[in-house]
């Protein structure tokens, strides 16, 4: 490792995990499962305690519904022992886009590099 990248890890706490929360979780963690995106999730005490260490950036709209569910007591089986049931119209989970070039623009926002034209509103003009 870099000097850079131990510094990186000992001062921030956005892009994984931090130096002591590697160690605390070898120590006291049960790895329980990994979801799709890398995130690792843990319980101590049976369960009583649950968390996740994420791929990259801790960003919490990186965690899918099953296993959001998982880490806030909703339901007790571990998603990748038991997978929700999945109804037709659910769409696949997709983080929160909000600041990237993915973000959702509606029609007329000013991020969009071309206007919308409006065929259902005529303008009032003065005669």
């Amino acid at each position: 490792m870099s000097l850079k990248s131990i510094m990186h890890r000992l001062l921030t706490w956005w892009n994984g995990q931090t130096l002591n929360t590697q160690v605390w979780t070898a120590i006291h963690g049960e790895k329980v499962g990994e979801d799709e995106q890398g995130n690792i999730y843990y319980q101590k005490d049976g369960g009583r305690r649950r968390w996740v260490i994420y791929n990259g950036e801790s960003e919490a709209s990186r965690v899918s519904p099953d296993w959001h569910g998982w880490l806030h007591f909703t339901f007790d089986e571990i998603p990748s022992q038991v997978p929700l049931a999945r109804m037709p119209w659910q769409q696949p989970h997709v983080p929160n886009l909000t600041g990237t070039p993915g973000a959702y623009h509606p029609a007329g926002s000013l991020v969009r590099s071309e206007p919308v034209v409006r065929r259902d509103y005529d303008a009032w003009r003065p005669e």
